[in-house]
């Protein structure tokens, strides 16, 4: 992860400043100790590679052995990871560690429960863009740990025409017609998506052959009549793609309906941390 260097030192610089006074007043020069990371909640993992590289910044003799791998369920009571070396060090990662492993392991285990609320319906769970500023490469990262696929990383690698890319353009026929105009066609081959907000819309998009249709916070039965349109007009169909106001108790009545994605902001944007501790034996 290109981000994972820059991250972990500004966590760092922003913990340690000019140093850990408690541990420079309290720990003997030469302290060395063993440790354990352990859950205290059930969950997915996602993130001791990041562990790892706290601790590698902080001191090398850190030697963090994983005993979960990434993308596996963890109980509540497990050990997921050992650690040995100097103590300072260890005390010194300590909160930075475990605030993005707890972080990374949330939007795994969040992931993981949306995948597994719509398994056997064909449809894809997707992040989104709504990601904590500074993050974004690790909570993606996540979101795969959890088994669901990242939508584009940021606004350079995918073309997504918004609600207000189309009113500033004048509709949805005028913003693809001027995004097909702009890319070159030796180019990269860009996914263009659609936000729709209702059948018009819809119906524009289609027109305008799009490779993927958004359907924008639609209630369940609309969607349903947009998936019927957009299948009897189109062939091989245009991709469609629910989002908004998608949650645990909706997502699965969604996904039957025959999108082929769910978007869904609460995996990176509102997820809960998962409890996990670091203890020296």
């Amino acid at each position: 992860m290109k981000s994972l260097d820059r991250v972990v030192k500004t966590a760092l610089e922003e913990d340690l400043g000019s140093g850990d006074i408690t541990s420079r007043l309290t720990l003997g020069p030469r302290s060395d100790s063993e440790g354990i990371i352990l859950a205290r909640q059930d969950g997915v993992m996602a993130g001791l590679p990041v562990v790892e590289h706290v601790f590698l910044l902080l001191d090398p003799k850190v030697v963090v052995t994983a005993m979960v791998a990434e993308g596996a369920e963890f109980r509540t009571g497990q050990i997921v990871a050992e650690l040995a070396g100097p103590t300072a060090a260890v005390l010194a990662g300590e909160r930075v560690a475990l605030n993005l492993l707890q972080r990374l392991c949330g939007v795994a285990t969040l992931t993981a429960r949306f995948v597994k609320a719509v398994a056997g319906t064909g449809a894809t769970v997707l992040d989104t863009r709504k990601t904590t500023p500074g993050l974004r490469e690790l909570e993606k990262y996540a979101v795969r740990m959890g088994g669901g696929v990242n939508h584009r990383m940021g606004l350079w690698d995918g073309i997504l025409i918004k609600e207000n890319h189309i009113h500033a353009a004048g509709g949805v026929t005028e913003a693809v017609a001027r995004v097909r105009s702009g890319l070159r066609p030796d180019g990269i081959r860009y996914l263009v998506v659609v936000e729709a907000a209702d059948e018009r819309q819809v119906r524009e998009a289609l027109d305008a052959g799009v490779d993927r249709i958004l359907l924008d916070n639609m209630e369940t039965d609309r969607i349903r009549r947009m998936v019927d349109l957009v299948r009897s007009r189109t062939d091989p169909p245009v991709q469609l793609e629910a989002s908004g106001g998608i949650n645990l108790k909706n997502v699965r009545e969604i996904a039957e309906t025959g999108v082929d994605f769910v978007s869904i902001g609460a995996l990176t944007h509102s997820v809960p941390a998962v409890d996990i501790s670091l203890l020296l034996k």
